[in-house]
């Protein structure tokens, strides 16, 4: 049996990793500077993480939802203060786009309608819904395109004349979009965003699964704005490269039994990963971590690398030409032996680095950069 291709891969084989740094099976270092999607949130095999993991491996990995799993709760109590959001509940799933649809029909079951707003450029996932509310026609199949999806631009008039027909049952905005290109909705927006959905009974949903476990310098993307959605999505950097993910869920929402389920959601080995990020996250301050080495990474780059736009917040960083960028990634890896990552938008380079990346290995980064950028770009 042969695997049925799903990427162009490139040919390099990662057989160890720590930290933001990787070994291919000949032996060669590499930089992380992308983390695996936004995936590695505390670095590559952080200590505490495998001693967690294996600990738990130890006593019990998995059993199903139908018994008392206590690390679920622990994990709950813990999300809720560290995230500040204590007061809501939380579904525990495997990933964003499982997250995505939950928080999709949760909203559906709880207004009794159908109908969801999506904005231009998003990326919410490949299952039947999220794939219907990302914009990218070429990956809804015919049997995902008919549910009810109004794409709209971040223009407040077009989002109410959707809501208008009063059969739209939520909006589910990235705070950041990363697949988009770092494309980031203005604050003012996601406030009156906000108010629009609540003065029309319909549900906010913040897909932070990118965005999120502090990315951007704060906890969700979201709070720079001020605001609490009615649902949060979460995956990705929640468990630092074990399949998790979830949605927190605004009290007012009723929970009953068979509404949401799932079989591996919330399993013990998930939970221990999950609980290892957020300890590693609390304990060695990653959230001003990744603000303070965000904000030196956006600046040295506005001043040095000639780029049309320095786009993101936190670690979250999108660099935007006025050209394709591919040459220079593809250089970044095969000569720099640095990993970044791309967008829809093939001028925009991505940079998702771990939330424990050291200032010399932006430094090393930036030089790399500059190396590739043509001369006469960096000094227009």
């Amino acid at each position: 049996m042969d695997l049925f291709n799903v990427y162009p891969l490139v040919n390099i084989t990662p057989a160890k990793a720590l930290g933001a740094k990787l070994w291919d099976d000949k032996g060669q270092e590499y930089l992380d500077f992308y983390g695996g999607h936004a995936v590695i949130s505390i670095g590559h095999s952080h200590p505490h993480y495998v001693q967690r993991l294996t600990e738990q491996l130890q006593d019990i990995g998995f059993y199903s939802n139908s018994v008392q799993i206590p690390i679920q709760r622990e994990l709950a109590e813990k999300l809720g203060r560290v995230s500040g959001y204590e007061d809501y509940m939380l579904f525990l799933c495997n990933s964003g786009a499982e997250a995505n649809e939950n928080a999709l029909k949760l909203a559906s079951f709880h207004t009794g309608k159908k109908r969801v707003v999506a904005f231009r450029g998003a990326f919410h996932g490949r299952t039947s819904g999220t794939v219907a509310a990302t914009d990218n026609p070429k990956i809804v199949a015919p049997f995902n395109a008919g549910h009810a999806v109004s794409f709209v631009e971040y223009d407040l008039e077009a989002v109410l004349a959707v809501l208008h027909g009063g059969d739209v049952c939520a909006v589910i905005v990235e705070p950041i979009q990363g697949v988009g290109g770092i494309i980031r909705p203005s604050d003012e927006f996601m406030r009156h965003l906000a108010l629009l959905c609540w003065a029309n009974d319909v549900l906010l949903i913040a897909d932070e699964v990118q965005s999120g476990y502090g990315r951007s310098g704060k906890f969700f993307a979201h709070q720079h704005a001020g605001l609490r959605p009615d649902i949060i999505s979460v995956a990705k950097g929640m468990g630092n490269g074990f399949p998790i993910g979830g949605i927190l869920i605004s009290p007012k929402l009723q929970a009953s039994y068979g509404l949401l389920g799932t079989t591996f959601g919330g399993n013990h080995l998930a939970c221990a990963a999950a609980l290892a990020v957020l300890e590693v996250i609390e304990d060695e301050g990653l959230l001003a971590h990744a603000t303070e080495i965000g904000d030196y990474l956006r600046k040295e780059l506005e001043a040095h690398a000639g780029a049309v736009e320095i786009r993101g917040r936190g670690l979250m960083v999108g660099i935007k030409y006025d050209f394709p960028i591919k040459e220079i990634r593809d250089k970044l890896l095969t000569e720099h032996h640095i990993f970044v990552g791309n967008a829809s938008d093939p001028t925009v380079l991505r940079l998702l680095p771990p939330l424990n990346i050291t200032r010399a290995e932006v430094d090393r980064f930036l030089e790399a950069l500059y190396a590739l950028v043509p001369q006469e770009v960096r000094t227009v």
